[in-house]
Protein backbone atom coordinates (compact mmCIF):
# COMPACT_ATOMS: atom_id res chain seq x y z
CA UNK A 1 0.00 0.00 0.00
CA UNK A 2 1.08 3.48 -0.48
CA UNK A 3 2.47 5.17 2.54
CA UNK A 4 -0.02 8.51 1.01
CA UNK A 5 -2.73 5.96 1.53
CA UNK A 6 -1.27 4.70 5.18
CA UNK A 7 -3.01 6.96 8.29
CA UNK A 8 -0.71 8.67 9.88
CA UNK A 9 -1.12 8.49 13.76
CA UNK A 10 0.76 10.80 15.81
CA UNK A 11 1.67 9.98 19.77
CA UNK A 12 2.72 12.53 21.65
CA UNK A 13 4.00 12.31 24.91
CA UNK A 14 4.18 15.22 26.97
CA UNK A 15 6.51 14.84 30.50
CA UNK A 16 9.70 16.83 31.53
CA UNK A 17 11.04 13.33 33.06
CA UNK A 18 10.25 11.13 30.02
CA UNK A 19 11.58 13.94 27.46
CA UNK A 20 14.82 13.81 29.68
CA UNK A 21 15.38 10.42 29.28
CA UNK A 22 14.98 9.79 33.17
CA UNK A 23 11.77 7.32 32.61
CA UNK A 24 10.42 5.04 30.30
CA UNK A 25 7.49 6.30 28.47
CA UNK A 26 5.03 3.36 29.63
CA UNK A 27 2.16 6.38 28.78
CA UNK A 28 3.10 6.22 24.64
CA UNK A 29 3.38 2.57 24.90
CA UNK A 30 -0.27 2.16 26.47
CA UNK A 31 -1.59 4.24 23.79
CA UNK A 32 0.59 2.06 20.99
CA UNK A 33 -0.67 -0.57 22.84
CA UNK A 34 -4.56 0.17 22.27
CA UNK A 35 -4.20 1.00 18.39
CA UNK A 36 -2.17 -1.77 18.01
CA UNK A 37 -5.49 -3.87 19.35
CA UNK A 38 -8.38 -0.91 18.00
CA UNK A 39 -6.78 -0.06 14.23
CA UNK A 40 -7.32 -3.02 11.89
CA UNK A 41 -6.64 -0.99 8.60
CA UNK A 42 -2.78 -0.09 7.61
CA UNK A 43 -0.81 2.76 9.79
CA UNK A 44 2.14 4.51 10.77
CA UNK A 45 2.76 5.79 14.12
CA UNK A 46 4.97 9.48 14.66
CA UNK A 47 5.99 8.62 17.95
CA UNK A 48 7.23 12.30 20.22
CA UNK A 49 8.36 12.61 23.24
CA UNK A 50 8.30 16.66 24.88
CA UNK A 51 8.62 18.43 27.59
CA UNK A 52 5.95 20.07 29.44
CA UNK A 53 5.13 23.36 28.68
CA UNK A 54 2.94 25.41 25.74
CA UNK A 55 5.83 26.35 23.62
CA UNK A 56 6.92 22.80 23.31
CA UNK A 57 3.73 21.01 22.82
CA UNK A 58 2.33 24.04 20.90
CA UNK A 59 4.99 23.30 18.83
CA UNK A 60 5.43 19.48 18.58
CA UNK A 61 1.67 19.33 17.34
CA UNK A 62 2.21 22.19 14.41
CA UNK A 63 5.02 19.77 13.29
CA UNK A 64 3.39 16.26 13.72
CA UNK A 65 0.18 17.95 11.80
CA UNK A 66 2.11 20.32 9.08
CA UNK A 67 5.48 18.52 8.44
CA UNK A 68 4.41 14.92 9.71
CA UNK A 69 0.65 15.14 7.98
CA UNK A 70 -0.67 13.21 10.44
CA UNK A 71 -4.75 12.78 10.79
CA UNK A 72 -5.32 11.99 14.09
CA UNK A 73 -2.62 12.77 17.35
CA UNK A 74 -3.38 11.38 20.63
CA UNK A 75 -1.37 13.19 23.51
CA UNK A 76 -0.57 11.82 27.15
CA UNK A 77 0.11 14.32 29.84
CA UNK A 78 -0.19 17.78 31.06
CA UNK A 79 -3.66 17.46 31.51
CA UNK A 80 -3.79 18.25 35.02
CA UNK A 81 -4.37 21.30 37.53
CA UNK A 82 -0.34 21.21 38.14
CA UNK A 83 1.69 24.45 37.49
CA UNK A 84 3.44 22.61 34.49
CA UNK A 85 0.66 20.57 33.01
CA UNK A 86 -0.46 22.63 29.91
CA UNK A 87 -1.17 20.92 27.74
CA UNK A 88 -5.05 21.90 26.80
CA UNK A 89 -3.63 25.42 26.03
CA UNK A 90 -1.00 24.20 24.02
CA UNK A 91 -4.26 22.47 21.69
CA UNK A 92 -5.93 25.26 22.04
CA UNK A 93 -3.39 27.30 21.00
CA UNK A 94 -3.31 25.10 17.56
CA UNK A 95 -6.56 24.13 16.96
CA UNK A 96 -9.33 26.15 14.84
CA UNK A 97 -12.59 23.82 16.57
CA UNK A 98 -12.74 22.63 19.48
CA UNK A 99 -14.63 19.66 20.41
CA UNK A 100 -15.40 19.35 23.77
CA UNK A 101 -17.52 16.14 24.05
CA UNK A 102 -13.75 14.61 23.84
CA UNK A 103 -12.62 16.15 27.40
CA UNK A 104 -16.74 15.89 29.04
CA UNK A 105 -16.86 11.96 27.97
CA UNK A 106 -13.50 11.09 29.46
CA UNK A 107 -13.79 13.02 32.59
CA UNK A 108 -17.67 11.46 32.83
CA UNK A 109 -16.05 7.59 32.25
CA UNK A 110 -13.19 8.37 34.18
CA UNK A 111 -14.98 9.18 37.67
CA UNK A 112 -16.48 5.96 37.66
CA UNK A 113 -13.20 4.82 38.20
CA UNK A 114 -11.54 7.56 39.93
CA UNK A 115 -13.17 10.76 42.14
CA UNK A 116 -9.68 12.88 40.87
CA UNK A 117 -11.22 12.42 37.16
CA UNK A 118 -13.18 16.10 37.83
CA UNK A 119 -9.37 17.38 37.44
CA UNK A 120 -8.64 16.16 34.59
CA UNK A 121 -8.56 18.93 31.96
CA UNK A 122 -8.33 16.87 28.99
CA UNK A 123 -10.11 18.45 24.90
CA UNK A 124 -9.91 17.96 21.85
CA UNK A 125 -9.71 19.39 18.21
CA UNK A 126 -9.01 19.65 14.83
CA UNK A 127 -6.69 21.19 12.94
CA UNK A 128 -6.86 21.13 9.01
CA UNK A 129 -7.14 17.43 8.66
CA UNK A 130 -6.24 16.44 12.11
CA UNK A 131 -7.80 15.85 14.94
CA UNK A 132 -6.01 16.27 18.18
CA UNK A 133 -7.16 14.33 21.45
CA UNK A 134 -5.41 15.28 24.85
CA UNK A 135 -5.50 12.15 26.88
CA UNK A 136 -4.27 11.53 30.51
CA UNK A 137 -0.79 10.39 31.49
CA UNK A 138 -1.74 7.42 33.10
CA UNK A 139 -1.98 3.79 31.14
CA UNK A 140 -4.75 2.95 32.83
CA UNK A 141 -6.70 6.11 32.66
CA UNK A 142 -5.52 6.18 28.82
CA UNK A 143 -6.69 2.98 28.07
CA UNK A 144 -10.92 3.48 30.10
CA UNK A 145 -10.48 7.53 27.51
CA UNK A 146 -9.81 5.54 24.34
CA UNK A 147 -12.04 2.56 25.18
CA UNK A 148 -15.01 5.55 25.81
CA UNK A 149 -14.00 7.87 22.93
CA UNK A 150 -12.73 6.07 19.67
CA UNK A 151 -15.65 5.22 18.77
CA UNK A 152 -16.09 8.51 17.00
CA UNK A 153 -12.69 9.25 15.87
CA UNK A 154 -13.13 7.06 12.52
CA UNK A 155 -16.15 8.93 11.14
CA UNK A 156 -14.76 12.15 12.84
CA UNK A 157 -11.45 11.96 10.62
CA UNK A 158 -13.83 10.76 7.70
CA UNK A 159 -15.66 14.08 8.29
CA UNK A 160 -12.70 16.11 8.11
CA UNK A 161 -11.00 14.49 5.58
CA UNK A 162 -8.09 12.77 7.15
CA UNK A 163 -7.56 9.29 6.11
CA UNK A 164 -9.87 6.63 6.95
CA UNK A 165 -9.47 4.31 9.46
CA UNK A 166 -11.01 1.13 10.08
CA UNK A 167 -11.14 -0.52 13.52
CA UNK A 168 -11.19 -4.39 15.32
CA UNK A 169 -14.67 -5.18 16.14
CA UNK A 170 -13.69 -7.24 18.64
CA UNK A 171 -12.23 -3.78 20.25
CA UNK A 172 -13.95 -0.60 19.39
CA UNK A 173 -17.30 -0.55 17.51
CA UNK A 174 -16.87 2.55 15.46
CA UNK A 175 -19.68 4.39 14.46
CA UNK A 176 -20.36 5.76 10.80
CA UNK A 177 -23.91 6.43 9.53
CA UNK A 178 -25.29 4.33 6.79
CA UNK A 179 -24.95 5.56 3.65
Amino acid sequence: MPDNLLARIGVLTISDRASRGEYEDISGKAINDFLGRAVRSNWVAVVRIVPDGIDSVAQALIEMVEREDCDLILTTGGTGPAPRDLTPEATRMVITRELEGFGELMRRISLEQVPTAILSRQTAGTRGKCLIVNLPGRPSAIDVCLNAVFPAIPYCLDLIGARRIEVNPDVCTAFRPAA
